[in-house]
């Protein structure tokens, strides 16, 4: 008897614990004021995809560590593998200008920059991100 009270009492709490965690969509629209959204386009040397490729995650790699890093996708155009785009969301454009002085960004044009032939950058306001 004893036993099916002591799992009752815990199961209880367990789904008031759980009912009380705020739910994954709910922290995301809990941040603080709309991000800031970029969108960067690149058209890589076709010999230097690879190498580019790898400083861009290792990059990405350090972003996330940063103050007001929210999100970052790194994708490939699937009908040109040397088209790289880039979506990228920060709290601020405040964090983006933090983020574009850091040692590891400043690497990664070191790195890069004969890498790229085209590079065409886009900035947004987002009206609403939504996830599941």
């Amino acid at each position: 008897m004893f036993k099916s009270v002591a799992m009752c009492s815990f199961a209880i709490a367990l789904g008031i614990t759980a009912w009380l965690l705020p739910i994954r969509g709910e922290q995301a629209t809990a941040q603080s004021g709309a991000p800031h959204i970029l969108v960067v386009e690149y058209y890589i040397v076709p010999e230097e995809i690879d190498k580019y490729l790898t400083a861009v995650k290792e990059l990405g790699a350090a972003s996330v560590k940063e103050a007001g890093f929210r999100q970052q996708y790194i994708t490939i155009s699937q009908n040109d593998p040397n088209h790289v785009l880039l979506f990228e969301a920060w709290d601020s454009a405040a964090a983006h200008t933090a983020h574009v002085a850091t040692d590891h960004f400043k690497k990664y044009q070191a790195t890069t920059g004969n890498m790229i032939a085209k590079r065409n950058v886009r900035t947004f306001s987002s009206v609403v991100m939504l996830s599941p």
